[in-house]
């Protein structure tokens, strides 16, 4: 009899429905040769303190660091889970074969892991390894099952994140609430990941806080109801870092330059036009859906990767917890098949069919895949299936972005204007001197819509689409026919402005600053670079932004993250830049991800985790100043830590 175990009963009956296993019984089911059972997710976990040692029950200076010899995995203290094991482990126990069908992912990988190892079957097991739970998609991948040693470099990755997270977060969770606290039962939550994410909120508003506001003026003017800016000068252009983008510093100087311009001509210096294109919106990765829902939706990061796993399990959607915006060339010769499964962008997809679809190198390209590819629709009929309102604007978003990746570039045409006032009077000669203010205007003139088509289609105006920073993209607007030497009359203005702080973070700006380890980055390529040092996995992120919810440490106003007064007294008593540096948490996590990529050894990276909770402690411990956090926050379980 050969065993297969999934991570949810829904994927379970999925999978049972396939190979033919129709009889129910008492956590699993039974037929043609099979039993498929499943957990309910994590159904084991890391050892607690006190399982090692009684010594490490009790909340105490003297006895940390608690670092175990060696790690156990225990069951989780419930009921039902305890039932299903004991299902689980004597279905193994008596099995021919077993088929991991977990998740396709680290996670999923630990879980059935971790099972398997308390079960302790005694014949081989495969590794189901698939991107949809389409009934096509569960086929091919039982005709391709995998040798579960495949994927032991996986399994290495996920068991170190989760020592990693045991080590620091039970450690320096207690280390800083043994010593920092205000009161008894009060905890100060430590954690790999969450601490160093805390830590670029309460960063960004002590920005904010301290930003002291400049003065400046904007001088510029109307011409034939176009306005037209004070143009910068070759030095700022060839240094945009240090650019004050025309800005004027003086009041005394904007009046004096308002002076000299107010009675004189305008005259068109320079008309220059550019012809350009716009290739379509990258697909999804889990990170950029987050980051869109919630600019678009509001969605938190949470929400949006509830929706999405549904979507999945619905088998509308592939597999969500990815980090590439890339397919492989393997799914190009699928995505005809796809699209006509997309029934109500009928419109959309007629345009396409028939001719052969564009396969682009910034979408198809297996070099920049490896477990799974972006997230993209599977084919199966939306119209078919039970949608959720929430789940039909996601499934929108990846719908759209897919049709739009075989749609034409954009085509647009850039026109610029240049202008001058001469400020010098005439010469006796009659020619004029040689000072003059020179200003500029730009427009953006839509050719061809393109991929545009595909996200106006089905709204009653069209839209801008937003960057990866949620600014809209620059309004298009004609200039009129300007003719090179033209003069005439003109209305300048002379505006005061004030530099202004930087904005507080929002789930989407705190989720792209997580993927870049703290480095603000708009270029996707050199986001792509990035992502190796990000702190978290796609897959974790929205949980650590949840958690500093629940620890009390950031609320939310509007869109906006705020910094409690806990979360930021907390960052501010950590001396220690291996818990709160992005940075150095993102070069963790390439170390994690090189772990599973057979770059680095498990072993080491544990070594270097001890090495570093032990330093620690010491520091903490030698600490001979008196402060204190207050917090009225008592977590339900004080034991509780996260990453």
């Amino acid at each position: 009899m050969i065993v297969c175990i999934a991570e949810k009963p829904s994927v379970a009956r999925d999978i049972a429905r396939i190979l033919g296993a129709t009889v129910s019984h008492d956590g699993y089911m039974e037929g043609n040769g099979y039993q498929v059972t499943w957990t309910y997710g994590h159904l084991c976990t890391l050892k607690e303190p006190h399982d090692y040692s009684p010594w490490w029950k009790s909340w105490n200076l003297e006895t940390l660091p608690m670092i175990p010899e060696r790690f156990g995995i225990k069951l989780i203290n419930n009921t039902g889970y305890e039932k299903q094991f004991q299902t689980i482990q004597r279905l193994m126990q008596a099995a021919d074969g077993i088929v991991n069908c977990g998740d396709a992912g680290q996670e999923g990988e630990l879980i059935q892991r971790w099972v398997m190892q308390k079960a302790q079957p005694h014949c081989p097991v495969k590794r189901l390894w698939i991107s949809s739970m389409t009934d096509e998609a569960i086929r091919e991948g039982f005709a391709n099952l995998k040798p579960q040693d495949d994927y032991q470099s996986l399994y290495e990755a996920g068991l170190c994140r989760a020592i990693g997270d045991w080590l620091l977060g039970m450690n320096a969770t207690r280390l800083y609430t043994i010593k920092y606290r205000q009161m008894q039962r009060q905890v100060l939550s430590i954690g790999r990941v969450q601490t160093p994410t805390l830590a670029m909120i309460v960063n960004r508003q002590l920005e904010i806080k301290n930003f002291k506001p400049e003065q400046y003026w904007v001088l510029s003017t109307v011409y034939r109801d176009t306005l037209f800016t004070l143009k910068q000068t070759e030095k700022e252009d060839e240094d945009s870092e240090k650019s004050s983008k025309g800005r004027i510093t003086s009041e005394e100087e904007g009046r004096k330059a308002f002076e000299m311009i107010k009675d004189r001509e305008f005259e068109v210096t320079g008309i220059a036009k550019k012809n350009g294109s716009e290739a379509p919106p990258r697909l999804f990765d889990l990170t950029s859906l987050q980051v869109e829902c919630n600019k678009k939706y509001s969605f938190s990061a949470d929400e949006t990767l509830k929706y999405i796993q549904s979507l999945y399990e619905k088998k509308f959607t592939t597999y969500p917890r990815v980090d590439t915006t890339y397919l492989s060339d393997d799914i190009y010769p699928k995505c005809p098949k796809i699209l006509q499964g997309l029934v109500p962008y009928a419109p959309l997809i007629q345009p396409l069919m028939g001719t052969k679809l564009k396969k682009s190198k910034k979408v198809f390209d297996s070099s920049k895949v490896t477990d799974h590819h972006a997230i993209i629709p599977t084919g199966t009929n939306p119209a078919n299936g039970d949608m959720t309102l929430n789940e039909k604007k996601v499934y929108d978003l990846i719908a759209r972005r897919f049709i739009a990746v075989f749609y034409p570039d954009c085509k647009f045409a850039t026109t610029t204007v240049t202008g001058k006032v001469d400020t010098a009077p005439t010469l006796a000669d009659g020619k004029k001197g040689k000072d003059k203010i020179e200003f500029r205007a730009t427009g953006k003139q839509i050719l061809e819509q393109g991929w545009r088509d595909v996200f106006a289609w089905g709204h009653a105006t069209r839209q801008p689409v937003a960057d990866e920073d949620g600014k809209k993209g620059e309004e298009e607007k004609l200039l009129p026919d300007f003719q090179k030497g033209e003069r005439g009359p003109h209305t300048p203005t002379l505006s005061e402005k004030w530099t202004q702080p930087p904005k507080p973070y929002t789930e989407a700006t705190l989720l792209r600053a997580m993927e870049t380890a703290g480095k603000t980055v708009t270029d996707e390529e050199l986001r792509d670079a990035l992502k190796e040092n990000g702190i978290g996995r796609p897959s974790t992120r929205a949980a650590i932004i949840e958690t500093l919810f629940k620890r009390d440490y950031i609320r939310k106003e509007r869109k906006s993250l705020i910094a409690t007064d806990t979360g930021i007294d907390l960052i501010g008593i950590i001396r220690e830049d291996l818990l709160k540096s992005a940075e150095l948490t993102g070069q963790w996590e390439k170390k994690l991800r090189e772990i599973e990529a057979h770059k680095y050894d498990a072993r080491q990276f544990i070594f270097e985790l001890k090495q570093m909770v032990w330093q620690i402690v010491q520091e903490v411990k030698s600490d001979t100043s008196n402060r204190r956090i207050g917090s009225t926050v008592v977590p339900q379980n004080p034991g509780e830590q996260t990453a």
